[in-house]
């Protein structure tokens, strides 16, 4: 889609009210809710984070979002696919702020040249105990990404149309602490198979865009 008929729909946004959990659970493990049930305690101190979906033109104006393929680590979110973004600091004003300085480290964006348009539905990550709050932002010129070595492993460009195909929309197998495999809903991304929370995520955010456009 062109850069410039995104840009004139996309703020309408800001006055939709949010679906929630009605777009996250299109794209929810079928375990979630038992694992929801075990960490309602640990859920009440939970660690913050923020991400940010950024949305922006490429060198040839169409309308993009950076992904991320963080590094392989001994962690729950080795090698998966996220947005840009992390833990809530001391230094940090605010969750927005999180979301803006972390994208900055991990991708090179700067913060006075995103746009904040939405907070979006937090969402809770039991194998982590974190709660994230996404944020949806728009930059107006082509970023230099700049990738943070020692936490990313690879940038991913993922076209707006090709995002908003239903055929992105899968079924993948996924381990879980059981040890056994369980069928879960996934986007398939630029070959990249994006499930989870990210993809729960991504699923409100496909519905608002859908919603303006």
């Amino acid at each position: 889609m062109d850069f410039n008929i995104f840009l004139k729909s996309v703020p309408k946004i800001k006055n939709l009210e949010l679906p929630g959990e009605v777009s996250q659970i299109k794209m929810s493990p079928p375990y979630r809710l038992e694992l929801m049930e075990h960490n309602k305690v640990l859920m009440k101190t939970a660690k913050q984070a923020a991400v940010l979906a950024l949305f922006y033109p490429n060198m040839h104006n169409e309308t993009h979002l950076i992904l991320i393929l963080r590094k392989t680590y001994k962690g729950v979110h080795s090698a998966q696919v996220g947005f840009p973004g992390g833990k809530l600091e001391d230094d940090d004003t605010d969750l927005q702020m999180t979301a803006l300085r972390e994208t900055y480290e991990e991708v090179g964006v700067p913060m006075n040249t995103v746009n904040v348009l939405k907070r979006m539905t937090p969402m809770y990550i039991p194998p982590s105990n974190f709660t994230v709050h996404p944020f949806f932002g728009v930059t107006q010129s082509t970023p230099n990404f700049i990738k943070q070595d020692d936490e990313v492993e690879d940038l991913i460009e993922v076209s707006l149309s090709h995002f908003l195909d239903e055929s992105t929309v899968i079924q993948t197998s996924v381990p879980t602490s059981y040890k056994v495999n369980v069928e879960v809903p996934a986007f398939k991304l630029n070959d990249h198979v994006v499930w989870g929370a990210t993809a729960m995520m991504l699923s409100e955010i496909k519905d608002l865009i859908k919603k303006v456009l």
